[in-house]
């Protein structure tokens, strides 16, 4: 199943045909972080007052301490689901009031203003948008609006079950209709064990709930496909009525095609099959580039958070080996509301100017709008020191009436966000809110800042003066910050004393004091130490601090990870003065380190490197001395060894020396011209090879030895082609170099040696005669003279094509085989391979070798072909043939075959169009070995037979009516032809499926009788079954009397009263159902006695064990002499009329070797099918078999659609299938397909 619609294109949570996602700022989110109306912890911007003043001296205004969470709507089922918290602080203490749909919802609260559904009030009442109030005497804050969708619990119609069916391959959508509910749920599609249905990219789920296959397997057939709906608020999981789904296997390709329409989703889901391969891309970008990744199978286009790079055109592309298909989405990225600049709490004394600013952004931008004490300016009374501009609201010329809560809401199609403020217009005197006497640290060349934090309506001004009371701001380094903090960058030790902060034109002040302290330095920090594989190194950290600071921390990194201190004996150790040693030096250590050392008031870090030692340089001045014909001295000196002892030299490709060595004597081949290279070696590997010496050359020799694999591969007649395995360079040993080839015919030990040369094999000898033996040998030959005396070897001349046909050809027919006889080939001239028997039926050739070499004698000249086609004419030839090709085929024997009886049927199908009617078809025989003549129908129930003869063999089905729907039949299709009736074909089949006992039975207890009802099964054969039931307190299991499954109600009796039974039914070896109960009524007294009283029943349960023993021995022993034997008749066996048929109309290769198959002998053991290999696996295509849970057969013998000959099985009657097992159960597919 490939998904590519915009359903499936899952953007966290969204998803539309054009998407458009609200996401704030640069980082767009899709999810907006929750928004508080008015933080009881914000700072006043203007100054702050003493906290023993906020406490006791000064009115609080209302701020919203636990508003609800940013939700503007959501869905209520139950009264406990409606909680919109609203609590407030203030001085004096707020009042709550709620608005719903712009008018006053209940009464004022105190306290708490929390709103919660009491049990008395009716739930369609919270129906609405709802706003909290919270005021006192300063004003009033409010909170943003919420909506409620009230709706009652869903509730799911009882339904039909449903069922649907269609072919493999075919596509299918599984719908899922749950309640409707402005809080969608959550589709879960399971069986009934409550497992999920595995989902892959074949079956999905989609977001509309249905259940998707893009093309059915055999394997999805299935009774219980349940659509389980959660809601999640509503604390309810319903669950659909189940589907029954049948996937039927199509016979008839031309039908099945004709069923298989386009498919109509294909925008949403493309069905295909094989199933398609999905891929993602950005046609206006890099799909790498955003947020989204492709998950589900590929299906969905995620994205985790949204931005604005997400923002484009995406193209969704399924494909398969049938094509592909394309479907393109558009993304909108828009953004819900979000603050560049939040509105502060604000304190000013009265005729100052007051400027609140509350600017916000989103896409679309949004609209802000101001209330004061929770009115929009519109309902209050202008005022010309009042004006508005966007998200700007000034004051001029302030008053104390000013003092207010103000609100900020910014909105736009993605939602809203509010703001409260509180402007607090008051008169107080000046205080400085900073400690006095604080001490300042600081180490030389930082910055340090002193705070001076006043408060004050009018805000105060501040001055800072140092010890000489000089004015600070004349320095350049020294900055006044808003605050009234001093800042003083670039210290030194003359800044450290006392400064002093005080308030213009009073007599308020504090005093600062400053220390400035030495800056820690490292004097020796770690070097660029290389270090020897498996060796250790050491890195120095040696520093100055301030002895003022005593304590410190030295810190050591390896490519900026901390390391940790271990024992001494371990990798890393970090001594008291701070070097680090390194143990086991690998190329892992190859690393940058950093040492810290952190003091108080700084860190100093300085940085070294570890590199590992390299591979030793190459040799250099490789020289050549000693110098005679076959030897001479390679001498060189070792290149630099990079703190690694080089371990060896070699000299290339020949020999490895110690290290100690710079020379070595060399022995050389003749004639030959060397050039060396030395290469140093270490423990870390091999160098680069030094530079070569100069080139060196040797003086020429005869040859040392002769050529290898000397033989004849002679091809023409009257040709004697020599040939041998060249000889490699260096053994020529000298100039002109070459083959002396020498030969004589074979047997003649007085005949003279002949010779040629040659430089390159082969050597050719002309006028030989065909296929003559020969001793052959060469040796090899330079300027210098001959090489050591070859051995000889025999060849031959080349071969020639026999030149007679094998004579006095015969044949004699057995049914369908033919045995041919003829005379030994003469004038062969070459080597016999064999002979060729040439059989043809038209234009079809058969060839047969046959022929065994042994010493030059060839065994058999007979052959015998099987398989023959019964009523066919055929012309069989001999030829004898060798390497060269055959002789001339013998004339032409012409021989018949007879006439046969026909094969059986190839397949018998079964259609029933009503419960007392069935339709058979079936088609005609593979091998027909005649004339058909018509066919012969028989069927029975239990007897007589029945019989239908149909003359006409175009007829290939026939309508049978008056059948007994609560009965199987035995259905034979026999073929004929003018040598009788050929071999059947036959099923089992009826118009109803078989019963089995039911499986959910109610129980309704009684005194001494249980009353047990059930629902018959809907065309299902009447079965019959007992009722086991054992009473739990001493009893023995007991059986009723055979109970129908068309009852659908049953008395249990002759119980007794009070007492706990345990109730089963059985399905051959399975337990189909079974329960506990009580019957009514007081219990029975208890009765003494026991199993271990029974004397007679233990006697005779070890009796039985005993012989079950005895059985199973003389079993494994049966197995044990089971033995194998052939079954092929010997050739000089007559061969009757079953004979085995050839497997195709061509004739394949006649083999010498006899056929030996075996089976096993037979087992005493019922069960034990020693070497056999039959099974309902055989009849793959003609049977579909299922098995119940208490593994009874569920299934069909259902014959296979017509195909071309030559292609389908002959049906029972063939070799290759054996007549298959009476039928389970009715055919499946004429069930389904009865009309209603």
């Amino acid at each position: 199943m490939t998904v590519c619609d915009d359903h499936l294109i899952h953007f966290n949570g969204l998803s539309h045909p054009s998407l458009h996602f609200p996401s704030p700022r640069n980082h767009l989110s899709l999810v907006v972080s929750p928004l508080f109306l008015l933080s009881s912890a914000s700072q006043y911007q203007k100054a702050r007052p003493p906290k023993h003043h906020l406490k006791s001296r000064l009115s609080q205004p209302p701020v919203l301490t636990q508003p609800f969470e940013v939700m503007t709507s959501y869905t209520a089922f139950y009264r406990d689901d409606i909680i919109l918290p609203c609590e407030a602080s203030g001085n004096p203490p707020p009042t709550f009031r709620w608005v719903k749909d712009g008018r006053t919802f209940g009464s004022e609260r105190t306290g708490s203003g929390t709103l919660e559904v009491s049990e008395d009030e009716a739930l369609e009442l919270y129906q609405g948008t709802f706003r909290c109030y919270a005021s006192n005497t300063l004003g009033t804050a409010m909170t943003h609006k919420v909506h409620i969708n009230v709706e009652a619990q869903p509730v799911l119609l009882k339904q039909q079950k449903l069922r649907r069916e269609a072919y493999v391959g075919e596509s299918m959508v599984l719908t899922c209709n749950p309640p409707p509910s402005s809080a969608p749920p959550q589709i879960h599609w399971m069986d009934k064990k409550l497992v999920h249905i595995r989902q892959s990219d074949r079956v999905m789920v989609g977001l509309n709930g249905n259940l998707y296959f893009a093309n059915l397997l055999k394997s999805d057939s299935r009774e219980d496909y349940f659509c389980n709906s959660h809601y999640i608020e509503a604390r309810t999981i319903l669950p659909d009525t189940a589907i029954a789904l049948t996937v039927l296997i199509c016979f008839h390709s031309t039908s099945c095609f004709n069923r298989m329409q386009p498919a109509k989703h294909l925008l949403f889901f493309l069905f295909l099959s094989p199933t398609p391969k999905v891929e993602w891309k950005k046609k206006d970008g890099k799909l790498d580039e955003t947020g989204g990744h492709p998950e589900n199978h590929n299906r969905w286009l995620y994205f985790d958070s949204v931005d604005q790079r997400d923002d484009g055109e995406y193209e969704c592309r399924a494909s398969n080996v049938h094509g592909s298909s394309v479907h393109s989405f558009t993304v909108t990225v828009e953004a819900a509301p979000y603050w560049v600049k939040e509105l502060q709490n604000l304190r000013y004394a009265p005729g100052e100017t007051v400027r609140l600013d509350c600017l916000a952004e989103g896409i679309p931008t949004p609209n802000i709008t101001w209330s004061i004490n929770g009115q929009p300016l519109s309902a209050v009374d202008e005022d010309t020191r009042r004006r508005v501009s966007g998200g700007v609201l000034r004051l001029t010329d302030v008053l104390l009436s000013d003092t207010a809560v103000y609100q900020c809401e910014a909105t736009n199609d993605h939602g809203s966000i509010l703001l409260n403020a509180y402007l607090h217009v008051v008169e107080l005197p000046p205080q400085i809110l900073s400690s006095d006497g604080v001490v300042y640290r600081i180490t030389e060349g930082g910055t340090i800042k002193m705070s001076c934090e006043t408060f004050g309506s009018p805000r105060p001004h501040v001055k800072w003066e140092g010890e000489d009371w000089a004015p600070l701001l004349s320095d350049p380094r020294v900055s006044l910050l808003t605050n009234g903090t001093l800042e003083l960058s670039d210290v030194g030790p003359g800044d450290s004393g006392m400064y002093t902060c005080l308030i213009k034109n009073t007599n308020i002040s504090i005093n600062a004091h400053l220390e400035v302290f030495n800056k820690t330095r490292i004097v020796t920090g770690p070097q660029n130490v290389r270090a020897l594989r498996g060796g250790k190194a050491l890195l120095d950290c040696y520093f100055r601090k301030d002895p003022r600071l005593p304590r410190y921390q030295i810190i050591w990194r390896k490519d900026g990870q901390k390391l940790q201190e271990s024992s001494p004996d371990d990798k890393y150790t970090i001594f008291a003065n701070g070097t680090l040693k390194v143990t086991d030096v690998q190329s892992k250590d190859n690393a940058a380190y950093s040492c810290e050392v952190i003091t108080e008031l700084d860190q100093v870090t300085a940085i070294g490197s570890i590199t590992v030692v390299a591979r030793p340089d190459p040799p250099l001045d490789v020289t050549l001395s000693d110098v005679k014909d076959d030897t001479l001295t390679l001498s060189w000196i070792p290149g630099r060894s990079h703190n690694s002892p080089i371990t060896g030299n070699m000299w290339e490709a020949l020999k490895r020396v110690p290290a100690d060595f710079n020379h070595l004597q060399l022995s050389l081949h003749p004639f030959c011209t060397y050039a060396f290279r030395v290469v140093a070696v270490n423990q870390l590997g091999p160098s680069e090879p030094s530079q070569p010496t100069p080139l060196h050359s040797t003086p020429p020799a005869v040859p040392h030895n002769n050529p290898t694999g000397v033989r004849s591969e002679s091809s023409d007649s009257g040709t004697l082609a020599i040939t041998w395995d060249e000889m490699p360079r260096r053994s020529h040993n000298g100039q002109d170099f070459q083959y002396k080839v020498l030969w004589r015919k074979a047997g003649g030990k007085t005949e003279r040696w002949n010779h040629g040369y040659a430089k390159s094999p082969p050597f050719s000898v002309n006028n030989t005669g065909t296929y003559v033996p020969f001793e052959i040998k060469v040796q090899a030959v330079n300027a210098l003279g001959e090489g050591p005396a070859p051995e000889a070897e025999i060849g031959h001349s080349g071969e020639d094509v026999p030149e007679e046909f094998p004579s006095d050809v015969a044949v004699r027919v057995m049914n369908r085989t033919v045995r041919v006889r003829w005379n030994e080939a003469q004038n062969v001239r070459g080597l016999l391979l064999g002979y060729k028997v040439l059989l043809s039926l038209h234009v079809q050739v058969r060839h047969l070798l046959e022929g065994k070499e042994d010493d030059g004698i060839l065994e058999k000249t007979t052959a015998e072909v099987t398989g023959l086609q019964l009523f066919s004419r055929y012309t069989v030839s001999v030829t004898a043939f060798n390497s060269k090709g055959e002789s001339p085929a013998s004339p032409a024997v012409h021989f018949s075959t007879p006439e046969g009886v026909p094969g059986p049927p190839a397949s018998l199908l079964f259609e029933s169009p009503t419960e007392n009617s069935m339709l058979l078809y079936w088609t005609p025989p593979l091998q027909t070995n005649g004339i058909l003549l018509g066919y012969m129908v028989q069927y029975q129930q239990d007897s007589p037979v029945r019989m239908e003869i149909i003359g006409d063999p175009s007829v290939t089905h026939l309508m049978l009516d008056s059948l007994d729907p609560r009965s199987y039949y035995t259905f034979q299709v026999i073929a004929r032809t003018a040598a009788g009736d050929g071999q059947p074909i036959t099923r089992r089949n009826a118009t109803l499926f078989d019963g089995v006992p039911p499986t959910n039975i109610t129980v309704m207890p009684d005194k001494t009788s249980f009353n047990l009802s059930w629902v018959p099964g809907e065309r299902e054969r009447n079965h019959g079954f007992h009722i086991d039931f054992l009473k739990k307190t001493g009893g023995q299991w007991e059986e009723s009397e055979i109970v129908n499954t068309s009852q659908g109600f049953y008395s249990l009796t002759g119980l007794q009263p009070g007492t706990e039974y345990h109730l089963v039914v059985m399905h051959g070896n399975s337990t189909q159902w079974e329960s506990a109960s009580w019957t009514l009524g007081p219990g029975p007294s208890e009765v003494s006695g026991g199993f271990a009283t029974q004397g007679w029943l233990i006697g005779l349960i070890s009796a039985i064990v005993l012989l079950i023993l005895i059985l199973i021995i003389l079993c494994l022993v049966k197995r044990r002499k089971g033995g194998k034997y052939a079954v092929k008749d010997k050739e000089d066996k007559e061969v009757d009329s079953e004979a085995r048929p050839m497997k195709d109309e061509t004739f394949g290769e006649y083999s010498d070797t006899d056929e030996k198959r075996s089976e096993s002998q037979p087992s005493l053991c019922g069960d034990s099918k020693l070497g056999s290999d039959d099974s309902l696996a055989e009849y793959g295509d003609s049977v579909d078999i299922q098995f119940n849970e208490d593994g009874s057969f569920i299934g069909q013998y259902s014959g296979r659609a017509p195909a071309p000959a030559g292609h389908e099985s002959s049906g029972p009657a063939s070799p290759d299938n054996t007549a298959p097992p009476p039928p389970i159960a009715p055919s499946m597919s004429s069930i389904l397909n009865q009309p209603s």
